[in-house]
C-alpha cells in the first residue's frame, strides 16, 4: 500500500472510531478510560496522528460492539509480512518520529545497514531460505532507511557497543563497506553515532537493543527487542526508565570524534584484511 493511501486508510480508521464513539455517547476521555489509554490518545487516533496497538484496537471492537472492524483494519494497515509481527508497528512509528535514539549491542541497526551486511545477517539467521526471501527482507530494510534521506528526516542518535564493530558479519569486505557507510553518514551529519567501548565494562542495557522515539504531537514510545520478540512500551513511567538507561549508555560511550576514529580504524583493518585474501 502506498504511503498516501495508507494514511488515508488510517484517517478512515479515525473517522470510524469517532463515529462509533459518538454513537455510543462517549467522550474521548470516557472511551480512553475503558480501553486503558488517555483521552488525548483517543483524539490522536481519531486524527490519524498516532496508530493504536493491536490490543487497543481489539478493545475498541469489544466496547463499541463493532464486530471486529478495528482489528481487521489494524491488520490490513500494520501487518506487513516483510517484518516480524512484533516489528511492523515500529516501522510505522519511525515514519512519524521527529527523533529516534537507538542502542545496538550486537548488530548494526536496520536503518544503517548496507545491502551486503543485511544479506549476511539475514542468511545467518535463516540458512535454508530462498534468494527471493533474502531479497525481500533486505529491500524492506533499505526502504525503512529512506527516512534518513527525507528533508524532514528525524534526528537519529545511535549508540553502538564495540561488539557491533568487531563481529565480521558477511566477511571483511562486507564489514569494511558497512563501517565506511556509517562513517560517511556521520561525516555528512545525517546521524549522530557514538560507541560504548569494551573498556566501559558493564552498561545500562546489557543484552538487549533499545529504541526511543519522540513525536511532535504524541508522547514518546520505547521499543526493546531480543532475538525472537519485541515489545513496544508507551507506559510513561517505563518510558522514563528507558530514557534514563539510554542517558547512562551515552555517558559510557566515547566522544563522537573518538567514536568516528574507532569506526574508521576498524573499517581500515577490515579493508586491509579483505585485500590480502
Amino acid at each position: 500500500m502506498a504511503k498516501g493511501s495508507r494514511q488515508a486508510a488510517w484517517e478512515f480508521f479515525g473517522q470510524e472510531l469517532r463515529r462509533r464513539r459518538e454513537d455510543a455517547g462517549l467522550t474521548q476521555a470516557a472511551l480512553g478510560i475503558r480501553v486503558f489509554v488517555s483521552g488525548s490518545y483517543i483524539g490522536q487516533f481519531e486524527q490519524a496522528i498516532r496508530k493504536p496497538q493491536l490490543d487497543v484496537a481489539q478493545r475498541f471492537d469489544e466496547l463499541l460492539q463493532s464486530d471486529g472492524i478495528f482489528e481487521r483494519m489494524w491488520h490490513s494497515l500494520i501487518d506487513d509480512h516483510r517484518y516480524a509481527d512484533y516489528f511492523a508497528e515500529v516501522v510505522e512509528l519511525e515514519r512519524l518520529a521527529t527523533r529516534i535514539c537507538e542502542f545496538a549491542p550486537t548488530v548494526v541497526p536496520g536503518l544503517l545497514q548496507t545491502v551486503a551486511y543485511a544479506q549476511a545477517i539475514t542468511i545467518a539467521a535463516n540458512p535454508f531460505v530462498t534468494d527471493a526471501y533474502v531479497e525481500e527482507k533486505v529491500t524492506a530494510r533499505r526502504e525503512r532507511a529512506r527516512i534518513l534521506a527525507d528533508a524532514t528526516r528525524p534526528e537519529y542518535w545511535v549508540t553502538l557497543h564495540e561488539n557491533v564493530l568487531r563481529v565480521p558479519a558477511g566477511g571483511s569486505a562486507a564489514m569494511a563497506g558497512q563501517l565506511e557507510h556509517i562513517a560517511a553518514l556521520m561525516r555528512a551529519r545525517t546521524v549522530w553515532v557514538t560507541v560504548v567501548p569494551y573498556a566501559a565494562g558493564a552498561h545500562a542495557a546489557m543484552g538487549s537493543m533499545l529504541q526511543l522515539m519522540e513525536f511532535d504531537d504524541a508522547p514518546p514510545i520505547a521499543y526493546t527487542e531480543t532475538s525472537f520478540s519485541g515489545t513496544l512500551i508507551d507506559d510513561p513511567a517505563v518510558v522514563k526508565r528507558t530514557h534514563r538507561a539510554y542517558d547512562l549508555l551515552r555517558v559510557a560511550a566515547l566522544s563522537p570524534e573518538a567514536s568516528l576514529a574507532l569506526i574508521e580504524s576498524a573499517a581500515e583493518d577490515y579493508r586491509r584484511c579483505a585485500s590480502t585474501t
